[in-house]
């Protein structure tokens, strides 16, 4: 093999490997009379080796938080309530009563962000929806209706948006029982990070709407009753904040990036609570049903 040939093969390998090459190759006099070109690309080979950061699987592998999955975030975990103690005066076994303690279905929660609604109303009674968010609720709707699931009920937010695309949304799910909480209105949960110049609440704001979003996370987002046999499916119309706060606190990710997620008016988030209290997310915004034309965020 000609000294060029040799040269280049060296300067294939990366790292330590071409150094312990050269270094073979020149002691068994591969190099000749040709010694003086071979230590230019030699020098050449350790200012490109010096550019190049070292390689190790560290460095491409992210870190573990270190942070366990609490199984008892909802404090409905059946061996916290009992404290891990066993009655002392039952008569029956206590394996069988430990088991009659613990949830066994899974709840399936359909999180619907509102529709298209009329930016300029200067009060919530005039933020109606707009033609396009009409069409957008019938759409959700008719897609809910696709699905083909048993809903056991359908909750929304008592803002006007979001009731106004529960009604729409209802007249495909007939005999499902519609029902208005106010905890579900619109909102700033957690002061948002990284934050974002175009929306600054004041901080009376997040102390104020952050305990109600968080008291309406507490009482929607948790597992089944253990007294539940079946599973379930509901449905929540509400806002984009507050879907996105339950999203994260369902997860267990840093709440205060909630506002790191982006969702379509009329988009379906599918939230599972198994019995055990793993959560999980089956979709996340779905508004694929939706014509691109019919798309909005506003």
């Amino acid at each position: 093999m000609s000294y060029r040939k040799t040269l280049k093969l060296i300067c294939g390998f990366a790292g330590g490997s071409a150094i312990l090459l050269f270094a073979a190759a020149d002691s068994r006099g591969y190099f000749g009379e040709h010694r003086g070109e071979a230590a230019s690309w030699w020098s050449r080979l350790t200012v490109l080796q010096a550019a190049q950061p070292a390689w190790s699987p560290a460095r491409h592998t992210p870190a573990p938080t270190g942070q366990t999955w609490d199984f008892n975030w909802d404090k409905r975990e059946p061996f916290a309530l009992s404290n891990g103690k066993k009655k002392e005066n039952s008569t029956e076994d206590p394996s069988s009563e430990q088991d009659n303690g613990k949830p066994k279905a899974t709840r399936n929660i359909l999180l619907i962000r509102h529709s298209q609604y009329n930016l300029s109303g200067s009060n919530d009674k005039e933020r109606i929806l707009t033609p396009l968010g009409r069409e957008q609720a019938e759409l959700t709707g008719q897609r809910l209706a696709a699905l083909g699931l048993k809903y056991d009920v359908l909750i929304h937010s008592s803002m006007t948006r979001a009731t106004e695309t529960a009604r729409i949304i209802s007249k495909h799910l007939p005999g499902v029982e519609l029902v208005s909480c106010d905890l579900l209105r619109e909102g700033a949960p957690i002061e948002p990070v990284p934050p974002v110049a175009h929306w600054k609440p004041e901080a009376v704001q997040y102390h104020e709407d952050g305990a109600r979003i968080e008291a309406a996370f507490r009482r929607y987002i948790h597992r089944a009753d253990p007294k539940q046999k079946e599973d379930s499916y509901e449905i929540i119309v509400c806002h984009a904040n507050v879907i996105r706060y339950f999203v994260c606190r369902a997860l267990q990710f840093p709440p205060e990036g909630w506002l790191r997620i982006g969702l379509n008016n009329g988009s379906i988030t599918w939230l599972t609570i198994r019995p055990s209290g793993r959560g999980a997310l089956r979709t996340l915004g779905d508004a694929g049903f939706m014509p691109p034309d019919k798309l909005t965020r506003t």
